[in-house]
């Protein structure tokens, strides 16, 4: 079952210890590494005079004015718009409302509805008490 392998006289003792070298070429890896740098460079290259091309073409180009656009340039959007200015448009609509509990004025002139100061409204109410509905009596 078992056998004794001996070594063969003038195989492995007898050559000198080496290298092998037919395995891998360095020289043309190499130079496909090389042409590989040199069409990388060379890309890169047209692809920047490309961009520059365009970039140059793009600054040199005038919008065009459409006739649509040039006709409707003061037109206003549709409401509800925004607002510019809040802070003016909150002063003056609180500066409308102090007038109107400050002042005197004519709510309806037919119906005989008029305003008066709120401050002299207050007085009154104090003065002549809250009105109470006919027939019925306070709470004791």
């Amino acid at each position: 079952m078992s056998e004794v392998h001996l070594p063969h006289h003038g195989d492995a003792h007898d050559a000198p210890i080496s290298h092998e070298t037919s395995d891998v070429a360095i020289r043309p890896i190499l130079g496909f590494l090389g042409v590989l740098t040199i069409a990388a460079v060379f890309i890169n290259f047209v692809v920047w005079l490309l961009f520059n091309f365009f970039y140059v073409r793009e600054e040199r180009r005038v919008m065009a004015d459409y006739p649509l656009a040039a006709q409707q340039e003061n037109r206003l959007p549709p409401e509800p718009r925004l607002q510019t200015q809040p802070r003016e448009d909150l002063r003056a609509l609180r500066a409308h409302e102090d007038e109107i509990l400050t002042t005197y004025g004519w709510i309806d002139k037919n119906g005989g509805i008029v305003r008066i100061p709120i401050e002299q409204a207050m007085k009154t109410l104090v003065e002549r008490g809250v009105p109470s509905r006919a027939g019925t009596e306070p709470r004791k």
